[in-house]
């Protein structure tokens, strides 16, 4: 039995293929037609009427929504944002975790290892662990009393998970070197965030393998012309990702337009860094001690600082959009092929192709989310 996607309009993301048919065979993606295939007994029909289909957004660093964090521990709360997140496009996602104590961030990642893949909602492909080994000049939201060197028996116990997929470090602190060779031994992708490396300890870093950067101006040194640090570091080495935040609050517009045309649609990746307050009211949100104001859809700590956002990756998308000028099909694959890329799933998530993933968006004229497929299966549809 095959699901057949006619009269759609498809972005695989680097071509735009009008009225054409995508063919879903099981959880994965059958074939690319020109004209509908002959129908048969049991096969399932929908008509995208012109619609934009697309591959499902992947989000690579994500807390929470509904009230609700990675940090909490629980297979209930990873589905309820999983199920959040599908309803906004997001077919893969990374639930990350902050600095905390060795216990509660390893029972975050054991959380992650028990759970169920949700039917309703967005897969996890693993865990992004954003700190605790970060510099604590450059914590931003995150906790100082938390925030620690590299322990070999910490992280090892990290890759006995068998979830840790992406790790922000500072590359500058002690420890930091064997910390990252190690990872990088294991497949684990490092991205420098929350840190005052200089341009030389980057360089040095993307030597050892290191290819992200976590939230491209946020938690770093400002750029100097004759100390360029991590920003002149990742503008001009094509090695490197950079990871932005689309929501108009933590990079101007102006600044999201420079980083893309800096480093193309092809290094640059987008992101939500949604905290359990998403699609909340504001109000005051707390948990182990993390202390979050949201005031007018902005997430900021008691000393006004920002932490996290609320934004959603659908609306991401549209604001880059509006931000750089650029069409939908550049901008899409900021969202889908290149974080599926950046951590090692290029070709089988994030594109329409014979043989990828059957992780799809149907989206209508303003790019607003209508149906949300994962595994070949409709696990949202817009009333």
């Amino acid at each position: 039995m095959k699901t057949i996607f006619k009269n759609g309009n498809l972005v695989t993301p680097y071509q735009i293929l009008p009225d054409h048919t995508l063919v879903i065979q099981g959880n994965k993606i059958e074939a690319i037609l020109a004209q509908p295939p002959e129908v048969e007994p049991g096969d399932t029909v929908v008509d995208a009427g012109g619609k934009w289909v697309t591959p499902g957004f992947i989000d690579i660093h994500v807390h929470g929504a509904l009230g609700v964090d990675t940090m909490h521990g629980s297979e209930a709360a990873l589905h309820k944002i999983a199920r959040f997140c599908a309803s906004h496009g997001v077919t893969s996602y990374l639930p990350t975790t902050w600095a905390a104590s060795a216990e509660k961030i390893l029972a975050a990642l054991n959380a992650v290892a028990k759970a169920s893949q949700p039917s309703d909602g967005a897969r996890h492909l693993g865990v992004h662990i954003e700190g605790p080994y970060i510099n604590p000049k450059y914590r931003g939201a995150q906790r100082a009393e938390v925030i620690r060197k590299p322990d070999q028996s910490e992280y090892e116990a990290w890759l006995a998970t068998g979830v840790a997929r992406l790790i922000t470090v500072a590359p500058e602190i002690e420890g930091a070197d064997r910390f990252i060779d190690r990872m990088i031994q294991n497949r684990v992708e490092i991205s420098i965030g929350h840190s005052g490396a200089g341009y030389a300890e980057v360089i040095q870093a993307a030597d050892r393998g290191v290819c992200h950067v976590t939230h491209l101006f946020n938690g770093m040194a400002g750029f100097h012309h004759r100390d360029p640090g991590i920003l002149g570091a990742c503008l001009s080495d094509d090695r490197l990702y950079a990871q932005i935040i689309p929501d108009g609050v933590h990079l101007h517009p102006a600044v999201v337009k420079t980083t893309i045309r800096a480093k193309s649609s092809a290094r640059v990746i987008l992101i939500t860094d949604a905290i359990c307050g998403t699609a909340m009211p504001d109000g005051h949100y707390e948990f182990d001690g993390q202390k979050i104001y949201v005031n007018q859809g902005v997430a900021r700590t008691p000393e006004g600082g920002l932490s996290g956002s609320t934004l959603t990756m659908d609306v991401g998308v549209r604001n880059t959009m509006n931000f750089t000028g650029l069409p939908f099909n550049e901008v899409l694959p900021m969202a889908t092929a290149v974080p599926a890329e950046a951590i090692g799933l290029g070709g089988q998530k994030g594109v329409i192709k014979p043989g990828a993933d059957a992780d799809i968006l149907l989206l209508d004229a303003t790019f607003d989310v209508q149906m949300t497929i994962i595994a070949g299966q409709i696990v949202f549809e817009k009333k």
